[in-house]
């Protein structure tokens, strides 16, 4: 958790410094996380979460790694996993199921941005999780995964 606090407050630095947009943040911690309400993405950033919900269900290790950054990272409980092969093999032997993505938060600039989010599986009322994506693009370029932090909502 502490992990994902410390990408959050980054990505929130180094989005306000290349950002002349006016961000205006509350503090307050939300119990429930379902209560936290959806917000719609451009098309751009939602096609990262709608390709890797389709990729993940397909148990397509390939596919998904390709969704990230040469050097891009993962964390499953464990160590750091970085890199396309690694992140390849990984989601080879640990995707599957019906993985459904909403959007709580975003910001994108120029080539870097950050999408904030909770998950869920299949037909699931409540969130099962939360994640942060670190998102990188070249100039006019694709939108990759640098990062992709999650956590269960168990405690």
């Amino acid at each position: 958790m502490h992990r994902l606090s410390v990408l959050a407050v980054g990505l929130v630095l180094i989005y306000s410094v290349s950002s002349a947009q006016d961000i205006t943040v509350s503090a307050r911690i939300i119990d429930d996380q379902s209560q936290v309400p959806s917000v719609n993405l451009p098309s751009e950033l939602d096609r990262v979460l709608r390709d890797y919900e389709r990729h993940w269900l397909a148990k397509d290790g390939a596919a998904l790694s390709a969704l990230f950054t040469d050097d891009g990272f993962i964390q499953r409980g464990g160590p750091w996993i970085r890199g396309r092969d690694a992140i390849q093999s990984t989601y080879s032997q640990t995707s599957g199921g019906d993985l459904r993505l909403r959007a709580v938060g975003f910001a994108a600039s120029d080539t870097v941005g950050y999408i904030v989010g909770a998950y869920r599986y299949g037909a699931a009322t409540n969130d099962g999780g939360k994640f942060i994506l670190a998102l990188r693009r070249a100039p006019r370029g694709e939108w990759k995964i640098a990062a992709d932090l999650d956590a269960s909502n168990r405690q």
